[in-house]
């Protein structure tokens, strides 16, 4: 049974949909076992309620917080973070920063790494936040995959969309308003499957 973790971050939910749609992506393809887990909060209940997001918070708090040692047992890993200027938040980083012992061991090295992301406006730092998140999953010695041309979604002209080829994205509004479109969500599925089916190959 070929192993895929969706490890995410959200604050208002617009990452969660999209894990949610790389999940149904990646369940897909046959054979394959999915884990939907979230990285830890490093705000406290004030801080959320103050920035408007504890109830968000609060409807996808059953998905379970990973801990560091659950990315050694999946086969490929797709990471999904909001942006913070230009760069993922402070919660995926800091997870990600616990991950030395892994790297001492070798343990990711040859997994698939994916990434995936929100922004709150059309040109807010997607590509960076993507492409600077690849520079951590190389220094462990990981596959990187995005979200190839073969998925023609991200050639839509035809609407305010995201969705890049180093990975699915959604645009939130700049009051969070705005959730993933279905081009989006479409976007995120094609990459669950994609690495899914890499992974499986692989193997």
């Amino acid at each position: 049974m070929t192993k895929v973790l969706v490890l995410f971050y959200s604050m208002y939910g617009h990452v969660y949909r999209l894990a949610e749609a790389v999940k149904e992506g990646a369940l897909s393809v046959e054979n394959v076992e999915v884990k939907l887990m979230q990285v830890p909060e490093l705000m406290t209940e004030e801080q959320l309620k103050n920035a408007g997001a504890f109830d968000a918070k609060k409807s996808f708090s059953h998905i379970p917080v990973a801990k560091v040692d659950d990315l050694a047992e999946a086969d490929a890993i797709i990471f999904g973070t909001p942006t913070r200027f230009g760069n993922m938040a402070a919660q995926m980083k800091n997870f990600l920063d616990q991950t030395g012992g892994l790297w001492a061991k070798g343990a990711l090295i040859g997994k698939i790494g994916s990434v995936f992301t929100s922004t709150a406006s059309q040109h807010g730092g997607q590509e960076t936040t993507l492409t600077s998140f690849h520079t951590v999953l190389l220094h462990h010695g990981m596959i990187i995959t995005g979200v190839p041309y073969s998925e023609s979604r991200l050639l839509s002209m035809s609407e305010i969309t995201g969705g890049t080829p180093y990975g699915a994205s959604t645009i939130t509004d700049h009051d969070g308003s705005r959730m993933p479109s279905e081009n989006e969500i479409e976007i995120a599925k094609f990459q669950g499957k994609h690495v899914a089916l890499l992974a499986k190959k692989l193997k």
